[in-house]
């Protein structure tokens, strides 16, 4: 095949890769900044919203579902842990499984935490219609479900 017959890349800035990377950066640079003032890390912070959802998860649930290897995982877990947002537990029938659960310091944290969250989500989508912004969620969730089920989770 000659090299005129190849198709043409798109220019990198037109690159769905790149378009979907770059506004990832561009929403972690600004929630990292804004949390950082409370103390927590950007890594902490996946940990701890999740746990706002459901709280107990084992430690392979929450690196599952955050898509952590799960040694990383439990580094950061201690991290949180020191800092007396969580507490560890045993699982009584399976002494194998470790279960995270909020403090009260970890769930008061919610409360400062998720509005800076709401704040970067309504930037990102500044100056799209409400349709407009449930489109582009709808149209990512398609994008990502056609790596299949679990792909999200392994990371």
């Amino acid at each position: 095949m000659s090299q005129d017959a190849s198709p043409r890349p798109l220019p990198f800035e037109e690159s769905l890769g790149f378009l979907v990377r770059d506004l990832n950066r561009l929403i972690q640079r600004e929630i990292g900044a804004q949390i950082s003032v409370h103390g927590v890390s950007p890594g902490a912070w996946y940990f701890l919203r999740m746990l706002w959802e459901e709280d107990g998860l084992t430690q392979r649930e929450l690196s599952q579902r955050i898509g952590m290897m799960e040694p990383t995982a439990v580094v950061a877990l201690r991290g949180i842990e020191a800092e007396g947002w969580i507490r560890r537990e045993r699982n009584a029938q399976d002494r194998r499984k470790v279960h995270m659960y909020l403090t009260p310091a970890g769930w008061a944290l919610r409360e400062k935490l998720l509005p800076i969250a709401h704040a970067v989500n309504a930037q990102v989508v500044q100056g799209l219609t409400p349709d407009e912004a449930n489109f582009l969620r709808a149209l990512l969730r398609r994008a990502r479900a056609n790596f299949g089920p679990g792909m999200a989770e392994e990371g």
